[in-house]
Parts: structure tokens; C-alpha cells; sequence
């Protein structure tokens, strides 16, 4: 792992922090970017301005540091060369972007920025991202995830965000990539019902990152905020590692409507159960903005 100034930036600094305190995550990209006016109706979502306005990105970015986040979650969640290629874009040009994601989010002023590697689902664009069973071998797996990894990677961030991960297949599969990286790892499942969302018992997912030397904390997000404390309890116990807590609204996405339903049951005074339970990365996801992480900033500061 690389080293850190005095002012504790980098992924020395992000493993010590986490030993001593809370981390405050970022929140949903997608929905602020939205509220800015961009629109993000195609199969690239958000990592569509990589290509067309990343300026956007840092903007957006901003947003969250200034509303107390120390952790810029890249635009990466939803790139991939396969997608990319399907809108005409060459392996050379999506390492580009890539990087440009880390380059993004590092100046928006974060303390820390997180390369996002979403799910194999995400690049899919039809929702399977929220069931996993993609049908798919753990070795495709890892040719899908391998060259974005090592791309992310390659433009210096501080910590991997292994984040939305429906499937503990697909969970080896990125603990077999990130193996000997040499930056910090999070592991995040997207669960829902007291299970991953393809279905597995949390103990064993959660399980399998106790003896990954990369990964630093595991825990949940993209999921529904009354499933967070204990979920996030099971992540600690099972790991041995802190725990990771950001999940959205509590509205449910709907993959064929391509909209939010139900109210939300996010409000930020959560934070200190999640905390509680272990969490030590805590923050928000999908529908989450920055007022949300402003309340979860101010109660982690207040002792949580």
C-alpha cells in the first residue's frame, strides 16, 4: 500500500483512519448529477459524462466533500470496455476514461477517492445487477473485471470499491482479481431480506473476504436502510474486518419501468446504529444527496 502526507490523504492514511474512526462515504452520484440537469437515460448511466462533460463528475463530487464527505466514489460504477465498445468506443479510449474517473473525483478536493468496480450486471443494463445469477463463469468473471481493475488502478487511486455486488460467485471472482493489488479493498453486497441478492446466506458472502489481505472492511450498500445494522453486524462478524454501510432511500428501483418506487426510510440519525454495528465507511447510495450525507457527517461527529 502506497504511503500518506502529514494530512492523512492517501491509502495509508484511508487504513489508518479506518482503524480509529468513522469514514464518511459520498453519496449517490447518478441523483445529484440529475438534479444538475444531466440527463442519464442510456445503458452508460453516469459514465456517460466521463465521455461527454466529466467536468460534471468533479462538480457533482464537490457537492458531496463540501457536504462533508472525505471519499469520492468514482463514475466508474457502470464502465467497462464491453459497454464502451458498444457505443464505439475503443479498448485504448476506455482506459482513458477510466483514469479520467479517478482524475475526476480527485479534484473535486476529496480526502480520499474510491475507484468504483461495479457488478458484471451493471454493464448488462437490464437489472440484473439487483439478482446476480448472471449465468456467467467465475472465469468470465474475472476477464470482465481484470482489464477495468487494472485500468482503475493504474490512475492511482487510494481505495478499490468493490461495491453492489449481488452474487458471492461473482464476490470470488473480484477477491481473485484484486489479489496482491497493492491499494486497499471494500467489499459491498447489495442484499436484500437477510440474504445477498442472488440468494446466498450473508455469512458465507461475507465470509470469504476474511482472509483477502486487500480487503480492509465489508459490509453493504444499494440496499434498504432497516437491513443495514444487521447485515453490517454479520459483515464484522463474519469478516473480522470493519464494517461498510451506505444504502440508498429505501425506494425500490423498478428495472423495466426504469423508475423509483415507495417512499424512502434513509434519514441520517441511522448512521449510529450502522455504527454501532461496526461500521467504520459509512455514507449513502442511489437517491441519496448531499443533505443526507451532511446529516450523516453531523452525526458521526456528534459521537455517533
Amino acid at each position: 500500500m502506497d504511503g500518506t502526507d502529514a494530512h492523512g490523504t492517501g491509502s495509508a492514511g484511508f487504513v489508518r483512519a479506518l482503524g480509529e474512526r468513522a469514514v464518511v462515504l459520498d453519496g449517490g452520484l447518478s441523483n445529484e448529477l440529475e438534479a444538475a440537469g444531466h440527463g442519464l437515460a442510456d445503458a452508460l448511466w453516469s459514465a456517460r459524462l466521463l465521455r461527454d462533460e466529466p467536468a460534471a463528475l468533479t462538480g457533482a463530487h464537490r457537492a458531496y466533500a463540501e457536504a462533508g464527505a472525505e471519499v469520492a466514489t468514482t463514475a466508474s460504477y457502470q464502465a467497462s470496455f464491453e459497454g464502451f465498445a458498444r457505443h464505439g468506443i475503443d479498448a485504448a479510449r476506455t482506459r482513458e476514461l477510466l483514469a479520467l474517473s479517478v482524475t475526476a473525483a480527485r479534484a473535486a478536493g476529496s480526502r480520499w477517492v474510491a475507484a468504483s468496480v461495479g457488478p458484471y450486471g451493471a454493464m448488462l443494463a437490464d437489472g440484473s445487477e439487483y439478482r446476480g445469477r448472471y449465468g456467467v463463469g467465475r472465469a468470465a468473471l474475472e476477464r470482465f473485471h481484470g482489464p477495468r481493475v487494472d485500468a482503475l488502478l493504474a490512475a492511482g487511486p487510494d481505495v478499490l470499491a468493490l461495491e453492489t455486488v449481488p452474487d458471492a460467485e461473482e464476490a470470488r471472482a473480484l477477491l481473485a482479481v484484486v489479489r496482491g493489488c497493492g491499494v486497499p479493498v471494500w467489499l459491498s453486497y447489495s442484499v436484500a431480506d437477510g440474504r445477498t441478492r442472488a440468494g446466498q446466506p450473508l455469512d458465507a458472502a461475507f465470509g470469504l473476504a476474511a482472509e483477502a489481505e486487500e480487503v480492509v472492511a465489508v459490509g453493504v450498500n444499494c440496499c434498504e436502510p432497516l437491513e443495514v445494522a444487521d447485515a453490517v453486524r454479520r459483515a464484522v462478524a463474519a469478516s473480522g474486518k470493519p464494517g461498510v454501510a451506505y444504502p440508498n432511500s429505501g425506494e425500490r428501483w423498478d428495472a423495466h419501468a426504469r423508475g423509483w418506487r415507495s417512499d424512502p426510510s434513509f434519514v441520517p440519525e441511522l448512521a449510529a446504529q450502522w455504527y454501532a454495528a461496526g461500521a467504520r465507511l459509512v455514507g449513502g447510495c442511489c437517491r441519496v444527496g448531499p443533505d443526507g450525507i451532511r446529516g450523516v457527517a453531523d452525526v458521526l461527529r456528534a459521537g455517533a
